[in-house]
């Protein structure tokens, strides 16, 4: 069932089962509010069990591009288009969110996003291969965030 993920009433709904849940809640509605604010699109997620061409169509990607499986269980995921663009976002157990930007036209930008919610450590698939940068948010503490840019066509 699709939830739309309210960024000024922060609710864990979907996340329980996470040890971060709320940093974690804090960091999807940190994306929620960006997507509203500059596209005015309504953030809307579903179980991951319930959209798996989505999660099928990131982990293809984090594979093929760079030999990455994430170990943590999946819990959401949303995909749609905005201004040309394809995102994908999925959100694990773990607290780490993964997001995919990927341009419709050939010559535009197309990249992996790796978001680290506070008080997680970084994946051991990951780890010494990505370095994160600190963000700091009034929804979520302190993201880490990394990224790659893809090079195959998806």
């Amino acid at each position: 069932m699709p939830y739309t993920v309210d960024f000024k009433d922060v609710s864990t709904v979907g996340l329980e089962s996470s040890p971060v849940a709320e940093a974690l809640a804090g960091l999807r509605a940190n994306e929620s509010r960006y997507f509203k604010n500059k596209y005015n699109h309504d953030f809307t997620v579903t179980p991951a069990g319930e959209a798996p061409e989505t999660l099928e169509w990131i982990h293809r990607i984090l594979a093929e591009e760079r030999s990455i499986t994430i170990a943590s269980r999946p819990l959401e995921v949303t995909s749609f288009e905005v201004d040309g663009t394809r995102m994908a976002y999925v959100f694990y157990e773990s607290g780490l969110s993964v997001n995919v930007m990927y341009a419709l036209d050939d010559s535009g930008k197309r990249a992996v996003g790796f978001k680290l919610s506070q008080g997680m450590d970084v994946p051991e698939e990951l780890a010494g291969t990505f370095k994160f940068a600190r963000q700091k948010s009034k929804l979520a503490g302190e993201i880490r965030g990394s990224y790659f840019v893809i090079k195959g066509e998806y």
